[in-house]
């Protein structure tokens, strides 16, 4: 696979160039950083659909019933750390419906007053830590809150760096999913993006749900399909079926599908059991740290296979393309960008690895609850994505903020 440079990487190079330090990117020039500104189911049957608890209703959220299915795929379009392909058993648990939109994120935020890691200024005391000493300190307007946006070069690229389509937006968040220009209004419906996994956990504290583990997204995004290649079944993709990226990626959207970006949610059909989305608009966020290997520790030995129980990911975080990152977190379903050119992800069992602290106009998420890993625990486990990193990494509890710019 060829080294591509990260959005992390993006970000953090992008502040490192507002603080005017020269090079470090992998594949990034100084001057092109200036430029950044900166067939049959084995699903259905294992579990009862609960009753609500007091008081308290499954609105907008679907039942996904407990059962052992095929994790993962062979599949030419598959990347190796989608292999083994191996069986895994769930409890059932109930799935919102859709992504969480923005009507939903505004309710939560109007309720809370909480700000998102993209509306939260760069702590120049914090950043300076991860940066050469004796780095000057840049104009405050450079330090200002920003996210990572979209934006189509003028013409065919190299697909090997990102930072080509990728720019770092002052002012970009979810209110704003274009950069401050933008607004969404008219666009209620749509996912909420530009939330980073920490955003995403403290929308689910609220709700009083929790991020879905990768083995109950995939085992939901199958639809009780078993090792199908997509969340319909074996036929191709096609615009009439998911939000992607069609004609040439990434300078030229045709958009078939009617979306050039993020479409409302409900607007292609829902799976099997009727959740929609779970192919292609957004990227989703997963409570698992993500491992390339995560799969063959789950299998063990290839003499002696087992069926693998309610997972909740590695305790582990790695990544051969970004060796020093220890706290990658998983995303799934791919996104209005994905082309099979470059990133077929909207198939079931693509797996993605996005640092903690990014968020970028591509990525939202949906909430589960119940289940084996419960609502505290789940939280609790990923809350540690906040966590020092100033170990090793070897625990799950811990996250990674180093070389990140740090938030107020």
């Amino acid at each position: 696979m060829q080294r591509t440079t990260t959005p992390r990487e993006l970000r953090h190079e992008a502040m490192a160039v507002i603080a005017g330090v020269v090079g470090g990117g992998a594949g990034i020039g100084h001057a092109t950083l200036k430029g950044l500104s900166a067939g049959g189911t084995g699903i259905g049957g294992a579990a009862s659909q609960p009753a609500a608890g007091e008081g308290r209703t499954h609105e907008g959220m679907v039942w996904i019933p407990g059962g052992e299915f095929l994790m993962g795929s062979t599949d030419p379009l598959a990347r190796v750390d989608e292999s083994p392909v191996h069986s895994v058993r769930v409890d059932g648990f109930w799935m919102d419906t859709t992504e969480v939109t923005i009507a939903q994120f505004a309710r939560f935020v109007a309720a809370t007053g909480y700000k998102t890691v993209a509306e939260r200024p760069v702590d120049w005391e914090a950043m300076k830590l991860q940066l050469p000493p004796g780095t000057p300190k840049p104009p405050d307007e450079q330090l200002r809150p920003g996210s990572l946006v979209f934006v189509p070069p003028a013409g065919p690229v190299d697909l090997r760096f990102v930072e080509q389509w990728w720019r770092w937006t002052n002012g970009a968040d979810w209110r704003h999913p274009e950069g401050p220009a933008s607004s969404i209004a008219g666009r209620e419906q749509h996912p909420v993006v530009h939330v980073a996994f920490e955003d995403a956990l403290a929308y689910a504290k609220w709700a009083g749900k929790r991020l879905p583990t990768e083995a109950e997204w995939e085992c939901a995004a199958r639809g009780g399909l078993r090792g199908k290649v997509n969340v319909w079944g074996d036929e191709g993709v096609d615009p009439n079926r998911c939000n992607y990226f069609q004609g040439h990626f990434p300078d030229h959207n045709t958009s078939e599908d009617g979306f050039a970006t993020a479409a409302p949610v409900k607007s292609f059909p829902p799976n099997a059991f009727g959740l929609y989305d779970m192919a292609g608009n957004v990227w989703e966020w997963c409570a698992d740290l993500y491992h390339e290997r995560a799969y063959r520790m789950e299998v063990g030995s290839t003499d002696t296979p087992r069926v693998a129980e309610n997972p909740s990911g590695p305790a582990t975080c790695f990544d051969s393309r970004r060796p020093d990152e220890k706290t990658l977190r998983v995303i799934r379903g791919g996104s209005f960008l994905c082309n099979d050119s470059y990133c077929a992800s909207y198939r079931p069992s693509a797996r993605m690895a996005t640092s903690p602290d990014t968020s970028l106009r591509h990525v939202g998420f949906r909430c589960v609850e119940g289940g084996a890993v419960r609502k505290e625990a789940g939280v609790k486990g990923a809350d540690a994505g906040k966590a020092d990193d100033a170990g090793d990494g070897d625990s799950a509890g811990k996250s990674e903020t180093a070389g990140a710019p740090a938030r107020k």
